[in-house]
């Protein structure tokens, strides 16, 4: 399988509203710094190579890109980056964003946004992204406390244009009803992948039929989550190799195709500060699993991975 050929135009496409990306998208926590995401210590990483790696992106067919305002390092910001890679903003991208959580300039974790601060929130991506409006806006919650008064502050920052569309993030179904009461919901973002508890695939079922996309988060990273997948987090898991071997692939581009074959709602939006991962995440977008595959990999999701090591 060569990546270099690949375009995000294999792995077909989804639309956000009136919006139509290709599932296979980009997620940005990875590249203000080296290492860990949100690790006050860490190292800023290469201002040149994000830069690259964004332009790269596109240049793959990438039109979804997934960032926050709190994706940040000590010199580098995600939407900076952003901006600087990508203004002006050709027609077809959708740049989708974050509000509810906030941090410090040092990095540090504040409360969740409140109703009355989630304008700010929005207008400092509005500022960074050097957009007038934002494409897709999603509510990142804690808890299963009701959203109904936050998200319906974003409903009016809707109605006033600033938002082209609304999604929500870490939510549960009722929460999800929650939101819909108020305002079109096009997208629900959570932590999923192989091994995932089965409420969450039930949920991912409910989305599809309700014409919501599903757009899962640490979908590589697993256990790993802001650190990113371990070296040696497949070794153990002897299914994953054998069809990655089959394939001439990764095993992190068996868990992005089988990701995507959960459903043609499901989205992708694996980040990468690597010019070299980003192809092989993009061709994982093109990488067809078969019945036997797909079963012995349903094998070890139902298992909760117990065969891999960690």
């Amino acid at each position: 399988m060569t990546s270099e050929t690949i375009t995000a135009a294999a792995s077909g496409t989804w639309p956000l509203g009136d919006l139509v990306v290709n599932r296979i998208g980009f997620g940005t926590m990875r590249l203000p710094q080296q290492g860990e995401a949100f690790d006050v210590d860490a190292v800023p990483g290469d201002r040149d190579r994000a830069i690259r790696v964004l332009r790269r992106a596109r240049e793959l067919g990438v039109n979804h890109i997934d960032t926050a305002a709190f994706y940040f390092s000590r010199l580098r910001s995600a939407n900076e980056l952003i901006n600087s890679a990508l203004a002006p903003y050709p027609d077809d991208l959708v740049i989708t964003t974050k509000v509810g959580p906030g941090r410090d300039p040092s990095g540090l974790w504040q409360n969740h946004a409140t109703p009355g601060q989630l304008r700010g929130q929005v207008e400092e991506n509005l500022r960074q992204l050097g957009r007038d409006h934002l494409d897709v806006v999603n509510l990142r919650i804690v808890g299963t406390d009701s959203i109904a008064e936050r998200f319906g502050a974003l409903a009016e920052l809707r109605e006033a244009g600033l938002i082209r569309h609304l999604g929500v993030s870490n939510v549960g179904p009722a929460q999800l009803a929650e939101a819909r009461a108020i305002a079109p919901v096009v997208c629900v973002q959570n932590k999923y992948g192989l091994g995932s508890p089965p409420d969450q695939d039930a949920f991912l079922r409910d989305c599809g039929e309700q014409g919501i996309a599903f757009v899962p988060f640490y979908a590589i990273a697993g256990a790993g989550r802001e650190a990113g997948a371990a070296p040696d987090a497949d070794a153990g898991a002897d299914a994953l190799l054998t069809i990655a071997r089959a394939h001439g692939v990764s095993t992190a581009q068996v868990r992005l195709a089988w990701t995507l074959h959960r459903g043609p709602h499901v989205l992708a939006i694996p980040g990468t500060g690597n010019p070299d991962h980003l192809a092989a995440n993009v061709a994982a977008g093109a990488l067809r699993l078969s019945d036997d595959e797909l079963a012995a990999l349903e094998a070890l999701h139902r298992g909760g991975e117990a065969g891999v090591k960690r």
